[in-house]
């Protein structure tokens, strides 16, 4: 092969590798807004939502470049993780909590450190002297000081298929574990749970099919992200790991 055509067919694997990346991103812009507004309704007033949008784009992009089709992972998936990381990182940046609330954050991380789990929203009120709506809404907080989610329970998925068999094991144990604790949630957090993740609804359209405003919603769902972690947590150390 002359050193002419290998050049004009690696260019053409460039370009052809370059259009699929740009659909990837064309057909999951959708993504991008639909996670800033998922994220920006759990942060204080006031935030940029523009500007955190242009990270979410960046994010996507990136994941676009990254994604490696052959892994058999789901594209949506691995661009999402990435999406919201990114939302969260410019969040940060630029979103500065009160003290206030950097102080309620100090008062429930410490408590967390301190108390033997299981550990309860209760175990946290009576531990930090807040009332409940406070150790929620600081919780709800949290992700501004570092992203804390269900998803984030089991691992990336991009990760899975390179991982050894006993971690596979132990992945797939700790995802029956958290349907498990899912199920034996309180019948309306479960609800909330299953309508934000399962069917991706955000937290206003969660509020119309329950009757409950959003705040409430919020402090349901954080609720419930602390007893799944806590549930998943304990059982993963005292019996899988």
């Amino acid at each position: 092969m002359s050193v002419s055509i290998s050049r004009k067919l690696q260019e053409y694997s460039r370009t052809a590798e370059q259009t699929a990346r740009d659909e990837l991103v064309m057909n999951h812009l959708w993504l991008v807004r639909h996670l800033t507004g998922k994220v920006t309704a759990r942060l204080p007033a006031g935030v940029d939502v523009e500007n955190l949008e242009s990270a979410g784009m960046l994010g996507l992009v990136e994941a676009a470049r990254r994604f490696d089709a052959s892994r058999g992972v789901d594209f949506k998936s691995f661009a999402a993780l990435r999406i919201r990381g990114a939302i969260y990182d410019e969040a940060r940046r630029n979103c500065p909590l009160p003290q206030e609330v950097m102080q309620r954050v100090a008062l429930v991380t410490k408590a967390q450190e301190q108390l033997k789990p299981p550990i309860s929203i209760d175990d946290l009120v009576t531990a930090t002297g807040l009332s409940k709506d406070e150790v929620l809404d600081t919780l709800l907080a949290m992700p501004m000081i570092r992203v804390q989610s269900l998803e984030q329970v089991v691992d990336d998925p991009a990760r899975r298929a390179e991982t050894s068999p006993d971690v596979a094991a132990e992945r797939t144990e700790q995802q029956k574990l958290l349907a498990d604790a899912i199920a034996a949630l309180p019948e309306r957090e479960r609800l909330v749970v299953t309508l934000y993740y399962m069917e991706d609804l955000r937290l206003k359209e969660i509020g119309e099919v329950l009757k409950l405003s959003e705040s409430r919603v919020s402090r349901l769902l954080a609720a419930a992200q602390f007893q799944l972690r806590m549930h998943v947590g304990t059982v993963v150390k005292g019996h899988v790991k």
